[in-house]
């Protein structure tokens, strides 16, 4: 391989390049497991041939404290990326100017990200269009541009790599599209390398430098790349991966097998600390705990199951207990089999025609949205079958809305007036 003056390449080996780069953050970051450095190592590579791909990972490092070590993440990476732009707070319009500058796309890192997003934040939606658009190539923003009445429309470009820094957590839009590392503060026994910018900071230009000679000769590479992705990672996963896995293949060595593991590893993690949106776990408690292998449940002893449960939210939905109206508007986000919105229908019982749900309307939600139902022993009880009349309980009901073992403890829910 030539350069464009008919000069050979040097010859690097990237797979020793990356050690180098991951032993550099091993210096200055303790990070809470292994796969973590193997992740930003490649992401600090990945940013040198963001031009070579499709998409682009983003990287973020997220605690539920200060001082766990984020912000000196964002540091190192800032010497080893190139065109490295760290902001704590930025409009959009300026971030997109920054991205469509002629010099090229800057790696952007974004500390206190907590300040954009956070719950006193206020409205940050274009900066969440920004990031959600941006890591696609051709996510694009229309802006006016101009002085004064003299004003024409502009398309901007969004398209470049983005590490970020910030307390609690991001929009799930942003989360599903980033590499997640949560922080935590050092253990006593843990202990890292102070970072002095001055003597460090050199280091780490070089490191970068070589980065981009090696970028150089692998562009092609990668640009043709369709890395082979683990078993199980697909959709949104593996368009977060696949520049990452495109790098440590061309690296090669140890860095393939071990790309793959932290890949594994890292969207394992994410989903355990993920919390399900409340209308997914408004869903799974109605197939678990609600209906229970009933065919259809009077709203008034839906919401009384649910106002029963331990450690659930639905005593505290916008401020007050759920109400049947709250759960129509929950529910009608969802389609049933049939692709139309969730509703409460009238059916008959010996008391009377209450309004309520049918599972045959829910199965399909239930199917798409609600994690598998925990196991059952066939020796174990199901839960307490309510009553819908006055000590009449649903499995007696002749509509049979409740299948449920005759030994099974009655629990008397009424219907209210």
């Amino acid at each position: 391989m030539t350069t464009t003056n008919g000069q050979p390449r040097p010859t690097i080996n990237g797979a020793a390049l990356l050690d180098e780069v991951e032993t550099f953050h091993r210096r200055f970051n303790v990070f809470p497991r292994e796969a973590a450095y193997v992740a930003v190592a490649l992401w600090d590579a990945h940013a040198h041939l963001i031009d070579a791909f499709d998409g682009t990972a983003r990287i973020a490092f997220l605690s539920p404290e200060p001082g766990s070590g984020k912000s000196r993440a964002l540091e190192i990476i800032e010497t080893l990326t190139p065109r490295a732009a760290t902001t704590v707070n930025a409009s959009p319009n300026a971030l997109f100017r920054l991205v469509d500058a002629p010099e090229g796309p800057p790696t952007l890192l974004f500390d206190e990200i907590d300040t954009v997003f956070g719950p006193k934040a206020g409205d940050n939606e274009a900066v969440r269009g920004f990031l959600n658009s941006g890591y696609r190539r051709g996510g694009n923003s229309l802006r006016c541009v101009g002085e004064g009445a003299n004003q024409t429309a502009g398309w901007f470009s969004s398209f470049c790599a983005v590490a970020m820094a910030g307390l609690g957590s991001l929009p799930d839009t942003i989360l599903t599209r980033s590499v997640i590392i949560r922080m935590r503060k050092r253990a006593p026994n843990e202990t890292c390398e102070p970072y002095r910018r001055r003597t460090h900071e050199k280091q780490g230009h070089a490191l970068r430098d070589r980065l981009a000679q090696w970028a150089d000769t692998v562009r092609d590479q990668v640009s043709d790349a369709w890395p082979e992705m683990p078993d199980g990672v697909t959709d949104r996963p593996a368009d977060v991966w696949e520049p990452l896995l495109a790098v440590a293949d061309a690296a090669g060595g140890a860095w393939p097998e071990r790309a793959r593991a932290a890949c594994v590893e890292l969207i394992n993690a994410a989903h355990d600390s993920e919390e399900a949106s409340l209308g997914i776990r408004l869903l799974t408690d109605l197939r678990d705990k609600v209906f229970c292998g009933a065919d259809r449940m009077p709203t008034a002893v839906i919401l009384e199951c649910l106002l029963a449960l331990d450690d659930s939210p639905w005593a505290d939905v916008d401020d007050r207990p759920i109400t049947s109206r709250t759960l129509a508007k929950m529910l009608g986000q969802y389609v049933t089999p049939a692709n139309k919105p969730i509703k409460p229908r009238t059916f008959r019982l010996p008391s009377g025609t209450p309004k309520g749900y049918f599972a045959e309307d829910l199965s399909d939600a239930w199917t798409r949205y609600c994690p598998s139902p925990p196991l059952r022993s066939a020796t174990s009880k199901t839960s307490a079958t309510p009553q819908v009349t006055g000590g009449e309980s649903v499995a007696d009901t002749p509509t049979g809305i409740r299948n449920t073992p005759p030994e099974t403890a009655t629990l008397p829910l009424h219907i209210a007036g």
